[in-house]
């Protein structure tokens, strides 16, 4: 039997960023630059340090944790900061505490201290370079760029010295040797810079501290820590710098052809499923039951075709009677039942596919469904169960929206669709994909969801949504949506069951005249 695998199959990768990334060599120039937040008071106060284009279009500055904590610039070269997202911290586990020769002691895991900053818009003539995959060998050459700290605050240079890899210290970084190039050494201000293989101009490390005893050895955060950092934070960004991530790719594509059942009459009794059509149903349940539960925050991007997003924003979501349902962020005074649409000409908001699929998978038995062979994905054996309802079933719909100013026309459709879903090898779900056939304007709309272990203390493990991506055509241009899920909280309510009124009334009674000897 041919298994056939999909990790390179990406029929939905719409990407954040351009894939320009440098083929020629490397200005490091255009890559690196300084990070630097001067603060205006009785004392002019400046705080250093350096980051690199994480993304091919340079709209993510990647650093250190510890420089993130350290500086807070508003800009960066001009362009806004729209949020930080911080590796590690105090609470992280692992975390202890570090000691730089120029900042504050600070508690955090030295092996994932990496700090991402997003700006409004890409930063122009300025480019991400890719990541360097292979395991290090030990004395393979290395150069180390950054900018320290010099003696005036707009003196600062790009600093490029050469290193061989040394070997990985028990915390988890990288440690190099390297050579001091005309008296600049690596001093304060260096942090978040990069290590970058000699020969492929690949990105190896993150620059994140160094030896203290003066001996000239340069530690590194490994682009391991980085990928799984971004995957966590970014993740369809992550699927454009790191392919080759363990996770499952935000927007995989299905890993077989449109499923259609062969033809039945009226007449034909119903045939039973298979014990594994059976056992995913049963899942597929227990998961959408899971989703009634929780809250978290969703994000949300539009664009269209291979742009940047043209919109952001945030919501609070949860599914209550069986519909999502959102409160506005960040104060969180409005509910709303549905996203609103975002300022755009054409938009497509996604549905509750992340809640809705589950349900229609589990219950729903006029969605019919057909196990195909398993598929290996990023090395891991996967099960690919396909399913299939024609426009007569009424299992999927769609609403569309005609906004016209001074009154608004909407419509629900009901629409043939067709999908995959994705198991482990315990029939857990972590992919469900979902296309409809629609005939109009508005064409091929198509979504994946994935899922992922929340892992709590006190609590048991649950499979929640990671991400939604959402997709369809207008006049023969793609239009997309994509969201992801974080910061979960389970609610629930509390009700005490009691016999009947003259319980409560003698228990009442009791309470008030205290413990009678008998």
């Amino acid at each position: 039997m041919v298994i056939p695998s999909v990790a390179q199959k990406l029929s939905l990768n719409v990407p954040l960023t351009s894939d320009s990334a440098a083929p020629r060599s490397a200005d490091f120039d255009a890559v690196v630059l300084p990070i630097t937040e001067v603060k205006v008071g009785p004392d002019i106060e400046a705080r250093f340090g350096t980051g690199f284009c994480l993304d091919p279009s340079c709209r993510f500055i990647a650093t250190n944790y510890h420089v993130a904590m350290l500086a807070h610039p508003r800009k960066i070269n001009g362009q806004t900061v729209v949020h930080r997202y911080l590796a590690t911290g105090p609470d992280d586990e692992g975390a202890t505490l570090n000691e730089g020769p120029a900042s504050p002691t600070m508690k955090y895991n030295s092996s994932r201290d990496l700090a991402i900053f997003e700006l409004r818009d890409p930063l122009p003539h300025r480019y991400g370079l890719s990541f360097y995959a292979n395991a290090l060998r030990i004395g393979q050459a290395v150069e180390i760029y950054a900018y320290p700290k010099e003696s005036m605050i707009h003196a600062r240079k790009l600093l490029q010295v050469h290193g061989t890899f040394q070997g990985q210290t028990p915390s988890g970084l990288l440690a190099f040797d390297y050579e001091v190039s005309d008296s600049r050494t690596l001093r304060p201000g260096a942090s978040g810079g990069i290590v970058v293989d000699s020969k492929t101009q690949q990105i190896v490390g993150v620059l994140s501290a160094i030896e203290r005893s003066g001996q000239a050895i340069a530690f590194a955060v490994p682009i391991d820590s980085l990928a799984e950092f971004v995957s966590t934070v970014q993740p369809f960004l992550a699927q454009s710098i790191f392919p080759s991530s363990k996770r499952i790719s935000p927007v995989s594509a299905d890993a077989y052809a449109k499923f259609v059942p062969a033809s039945t009459t009226s007449l034909q009794r119903r045939p039973m499923e298979p014990d594994e059509v059976r056992a995913l149903r049963a899942k597929a349940q227990v998961l959408a039951d899971n989703m009634r539960d929780f809250i978290a925050v969703q994000t949300l991007a539009w664009g269209s075709e291979e742009h940047v997003p043209l919109v952001q924003s945030q919501y609070e979501v949860q599914v209550l009677g069986g519909y999502q349902r959102f409160r506005e962020l960040p104060d969180g005074k409005k509910r709303l039942q549905n996203v609103p649409f975002p300022p755009l000409t054409n938009s497509m908001v996604p549905g509750g596919e992340w809640s809705e699929l589950p349900a229609k998978v589990g219950t729903d038995l006029n969605l019919k469904i057909n196990q195909a062979a398993d598929v290996v994905v990023n090395g891991r054996s996967l099960k690919v169960f396909q399913y299939w309802a024609g426009l007569e079933d009424a299992v999927c719909t769609f609403k569309s929206v005609n906004d016209f100013a001074l009154f608004v026309v909407s419509r629900v459709s009901v629409a043939a669709c067709y999908g995959e879903v994705w198991t482990d090898e315990n029939m857990n779900i972590l992919r469900m994909s979902e296309h409809l056939e629609l005939f109009g304007k508005w064409k091929n709309l198509q979504a994946v969801v994935t899922y992922g272990w929340l892992n709590k203390v006190d609590e048991a493990p649950r499979l929640v949504p990671l991400t939604i991506a959402t997709q369809a055509e207008y006049k023969k241009k793609v239009y997309w949506c994509r969201g992801q899920f974080t910061d979960y909280r389970v609610f629930a309510t509390r009700a005490r069951l009691v016999a009947s009124v003259a319980t409560v009334r003698a228990e009442q009674h009791s309470s008030e005249q205290g413990d009678q000897p008998r």
